[in-house]
């Protein structure tokens, strides 16, 4: 499913590069928990398998795929593919709760009808059906987590990157989300 090989990752500067020869594989169906202080690469890891960046050295494949040498116009799809869960959240923030999951839908092309009966029972999992018609700001911290989780797992991506999903949330909200995850 993931596989680097001798990755390594260097930024403009005098410092020490963010990933060195790094070589991981990932199986289908695994959890993995990349952990590490600010800085130690986790941010720079994520976005290697989004192929925002390219590395320094070394391979990066995803679903079999060298995504160092895919073309630049597949990259999008690749990145349906993916489920992603940035620290920012990345919510639409002209959208109301229901349009941020709707989104998600509307991009991979569901129909308006799928889309119509999905929505609702995606904010039941979530537990945001109360709140479908709010404005992201509205929410809070843990809200916000969760519709972004809720967005990212719309189309039933084969991967699922979340960057700090636990960062500065309640055990019992960290507990939520994964188990919506695991859902």
């Amino acid at each position: 499913m993931i596989r680097f090989e001798k990755v390594t990752k260097s930024y403009a500067g005098p410092d020490k590069p963010a990933l060195n020869q790094v070589t991981i594989n990932v199986d289908k169906g695994e959890f993995v928990f990349l952990v590490g202080a600010s800085g130690s690469g986790k941010s720079t890891a994520l976005r290697l398998l989004l192929r925002e960046m390219r590395p320094t050295t070394g391979r990066v494949y995803v679903a079999g795929k060298e995504i160092n040498r895919l073309a630049t116009w597949k990259v999008p799809r690749l990145r349906r593919q993916i489920g992603t869960v940035f620290q920012d959240f990345r919510l639409l923030q002209n959208k109301n709760v229901s349009e941020n999951v709707a989104f998600a839908l509307q991009v991979i092309g569901r129909s308006g009808r799928d889309i119509k009966r999905t929505v609702p029972e995606t904010l039941e999992l979530l537990g945001l059906s109360d709140k479908a018609g709010r404005m992201p700001e509205e929410l809070s911290g843990g809200e916000q987590q969760m519709l972004a989780i809720g967005r990212a797992l719309m189309s039933r991506p084969t991967l699922l990157l979340m960057d700090e999903p636990s960062l500065g949330l309640a055990p019992l909200i960290v507990k939520e989300i994964f188990g919506v995850i695991r859902a």
